[in-house]
């Protein structure tokens, strides 16, 4: 009998009481479901390949076009801000014999920045952060230049102060980044948080490993190299940071929202008192490590510092954390209360272990503190001013730093060393009451339109 075409594959015929279907198909034998299949469990992956796992939130952050540009220009401009005090210390006291000159050189850039820098701050808002931020680099590459040659050549003193106090006009270009940052993510609340982790983690590495670079070349070259390094890295830096126009955030129409410093009030004022914890903790650290014998190791044991705050940085990026950013800051600021009490404890057994590894715990508070702030820096600052805003929230930190200082100077040097680590704890305990104060107008000036 010859096998029907495909078309008619299926054969009818009908017997006395009974249609009969007849099927002429090719059979194919089905393959089993393999046993785990059956029992419920996914297939096994051919071997030699993987399930993609989605990426993690760091990939997600610089898999943005142009995000990873920015960035690599961005540290490159930052890590001189953790040189530039040293070199000079380093550079002046080596010439002129006088630590007194070079800490009064230095305090005078430092209280010369916290006027300078808001203002700059407020022009990069209203021009653009490439227009303002590479002039106002220049200056301050020049002013260090010349700081260099007035050592060099051994000019008056005076002539010290004006060349440092030039300095004064870095831009500040962890809040430009943060900036683009908020402009790129505006629609993206977890992405943002991440993003401003990792700001602060690079905040922390920079300032760990740049006094590091610093004593190397003036130690190892020549007591200006530190200084000339600093310079360069700092003009290339920012020229590759503001080359980077597809991300640069566009200047904004004036809004009449009056100046950040009346929404930001408290906030400054958490920001004065942060700062006097990692002021005075620099300073008892290097005056405890000396009373022990071992000074060159306070650079250590605040790198150790500045390396749990840098890991803790990271980490919270990658969470999610609950609850307003209000109500976190009080948390952050609680723990970072609790954690500085560990150095104090430490320090009185008189041991460098010990207190290496207090540090190292009392770190993991501070770039969650300063995330959260600076959280709340974009939330409470219109976009018009925010560069000008972050730039404030520096500034009350480095003011906090002098007065930190100088309190933990005073006490160690008018008591027993170990009771100056008292100072960063009285100073948290501060900010943490400071912070409580912040609820009461966080509705008022938060962006509606953002949440974080």
């Amino acid at each position: 009998m010859p096998q029907p075409p495909a078309e008619d594959a299926l054969l009818y015929t009908l017997t006395s009481d009974t249609l009969v279907i007849a099927d002429f198909r090719p059979r194919t034998r089905a393959r089993p479901e393999p046993r785990e299949q059956r029992r419920g469990k996914p297939p096994e992956q051919p071997r030699g390949q993987s399930r993609k796992q989605p990426p993690g939130p760091y990939r997600r952050l610089f898999a943005r076009p142009g995000t990873l540009a920015f960035t690599l220009g961005n540290l490159t401009a930052r890590l001189p801000m953790g040189m530039f005090g040293l070199s000079a210390v380093m550079m002046i006291a080596g010439s002129r014999g006088s630590y007194a000159l070079a800490g009064a050189v230095t305090g005078t850039g430092l209280a010369a920045t916290a006027v300078a820098g808001p203002w700059v701050a407020r022009l990069v808002d209203r021009y653009g952060q490439a227009r303002v931020a590479v002039p106002a680099a220049a200056v301050a590459a020049l002013g260090s230049l010349a700081l260099l040659l007035c050592v060099r050549y051994d000019a008056p003193d005076w002539t010290l102060f004006a060349s440092y106090a030039a300095t004064a006009t870095t831009p500040n270009t962890g809040g430009m980044s943060r900036a683009r940052w908020a402009h790129l993510l505006r629609d993206d609340p977890e992405a943002l948080h991440t993003a401003n982790s990792f700001e602060q983690a690079a905040d922390e590495l920079c300032f760990m490993l740049g006094p590091v670079l610093a004593a190397f070349l003036c130690g190892t070259f020549f007591p200006e190299a530190g200084t000339l390094a600093g310079a360069l890295l700092l003009m290339t830096g920012v020229l590759l940071f503001a080359a980077q126009r597809s991300t640069e955030p566009p200047v904004r129409a004036r809004a009449h929202t009056g100046p950040p410093f009346r929404a930001l009030g408290p906030l400054l004022a958490v920001c004065l008192a942060t700062g006097g914890v990692f002021g005075a903790t620099d300073v008892v650290t290097v005056a405890f490590a000396d009373a022990q014998g071992h000074r060159s190791a306070a650079g250590v044991l605040l790198a150790l510092q500045a390396a749990g705050s840098c890991a803790a940085g990271v980490l919270y990026g990658a969470l999610r954390p609950g609850g307003s950013a209000t109500v976190r800051l009080s948390r952050c600021l609680a723990v970072m209360t609790a954690l500085l009490a560990l150095p104090l404890l430490a320090a009185r057994t008189g041991s460098l272990p010990l207190l290496a590894g207090a540090l190292l715990l009392a770190g993991l508070a501070i770039a969650p503190t300063m995330v959260t702030t600076m959280t709340l820096v974009q939330q409470r600052t219109g976009e018009d001013r925010l560069n000008e805003g972050m730039t404030l929230a520096v500034t009350g930190l480095l003011c906090g730093v002098a007065a930190g200082s100088a309190a933990g100077g005073r006490l160690v040097e008018h008591g027993p060393v170990t009771a100056g680590y008292a100072v960063p704890v009285t100073a948290a305990a501060a900010a943490l009451v400071m912070s409580l104060a912040l609820g009461r107008s966080s509705n008022r000036f938060t962006n509606p339109g953002t949440t974080h």
